[in-house]
């Protein structure tokens, strides 16, 4: 169960304003890490500092292990645009393969069969010459998690993964994640906004404000007095 990240006194934020500041966490292999926090906290930020697509104005973050950059699977805040992608569901889930090709204009075989395992996986394999932009959210949502998995090796991070999902696809989406995580050993690192499912399916909580507020086990969180102001506040929000 070794370090796959570490984040060290780090600060985030937009031409020297500071978002959020003094960050120390470390993930551990298999770890559920779920990142929690008011609107404007820097928790999108923090993903894709994270993922190296945003410098961080201070501190380090480190991979550790054998995790590389392009070995994270990324799961972003879907986009309108993004949603009416006119591309066949198997050219989206192969297009996470893209890290392991290098210069080669084509995949190969073994990237073919990963891209197919993960649509089994997710049971989407029926859908493999549909249209994206056809599918339901729910569906298209469980396209690009397969992409994700197909970039990931151990590691994947979403950004919101629910939004716009109806109950029914909401929970489909929770257990999916959390049988990757428990089945599959991967190690998942999640903004969510809810507080219901962090509690109930992460091993971790991570609170931003401006700055660090919390870090640690679930267990933790839930009897300390971050957490239990902070479930307070939200529990006017579950039935949305």
């Amino acid at each position: 169960m070794g370090a796959l990240l570490k984040c060290e006194n780090v600060s985030l934020g937009y031409e020297g304003d500071i978002v959020t500041k003094n960050l120390n966490f470390t993930v551990n292999s298999g770890d559920y890490l779920c990142i929690v926090g008011e609107n404007g906290s820097g928790k999108s930020t923090l993903i894709k500092a994270l993922l190296g697509l945003k410098p961080q104005l201070s501190g380090n973050i480190t991979l550790c292990g054998e995790v590389g950059k392009n070995e994270i699977g990324y799961l972003p805040q879907q986009t309108m645009v993004q949603r009416d992608f006119p591309a066949s569901v198997r050219e989206i889930v192969q297009s996470g393969c893209m890290s392991r090709c290098g210069f080669r204009p084509f995949y190969n075989k073994e990237e073919k069969k990963l891209a197919h395992d993960m649509m089994h996986r997710l049971e989407i394999e029926p859908l493999a010459k549909r249209c994206y932009r056809e599918l339901s959210g729910g569906q298209q949502q469980r396209v690009l998690l397969a992409r994700a998995l197909c970039a990931a090796r151990k590691m994947i991070l979403l950004d919101e993964p629910v939004t716009g999902l109806d109950p029914k696809a909401t929970n489909e989406m929770y257990e999916l994640i959390d049988s990757l995580n428990k089945k599959d050993g991967i190690t998942v690192i999640m903004v969510s906004h809810d507080m219901n499912a962090a509690v109930k399916y992460a091993s971790h909580i991570l609170h931003v404000g401006r700055k660090q507020l919390f870090f640690g086990t679930k267990e933790n969180y839930l009897t300390s007095k971050t957490g239990q102001a902070f479930l307070a506040v939200m529990g006017g929000d579950d039935d949305e």
